[in-house]
């Protein structure tokens, strides 16, 4: 995102209060449950559809660059995680974006907990 679409400003703090910019909601309504790593997929790849104010307008072109998980966007929107959730709650509303489930991670070398008990003790070595 440019450095003139922040939400903020590093001297000053938070241009916009969360709760403005979702007029006052803390969860999205209904739709499907938006986990950390769940899917965003943009379903109008370009400037078309319905409109959308500036938050949301501007979320929309961060999942327009490719399927990307809820964490990265709110990273990279400089956004909390309850505002990006209820933002993308009103664009699954409006149409504009599908919400995948997470994929399930499978077992294997990534997910034994005793290759993760000696990298944990490689790190604290360090």
């Amino acid at each position: 995102m440019a450095d003139d679409d922040h939400w903020y400003e590093d001297e000053t703090g938070p241009m916009v209060r969360p709760y403005a910019v979702t007029h006052g909601r803390t969860r999205p309504s209904g739709g499907p449950a938006i986990d950390l790593m769940s899917q965003v997929t943009a379903l109008w790849p370009d400037d078309g559809g319905p409109a959308l104010d500036h938050a949301r307008s501007s979320l929309l072109d961060l999942v327009r660059r490719g399927p990307r998980p809820v964490v990265e966007l709110a990273a990279d929107a400089d956004l909390p995680l309850t505002v990006v959730r209820v933002l993308l709650g009103d664009l699954v509303a409006a149409g504009v974006v599908r919400v995948d489930e997470p994929r399930p991670v499978v077992a294997g070398p990534a997910t034994d907990p005793e290759l993760l008990r000696e990298i944990a003790d490689r790190l604290r070595e360090l």
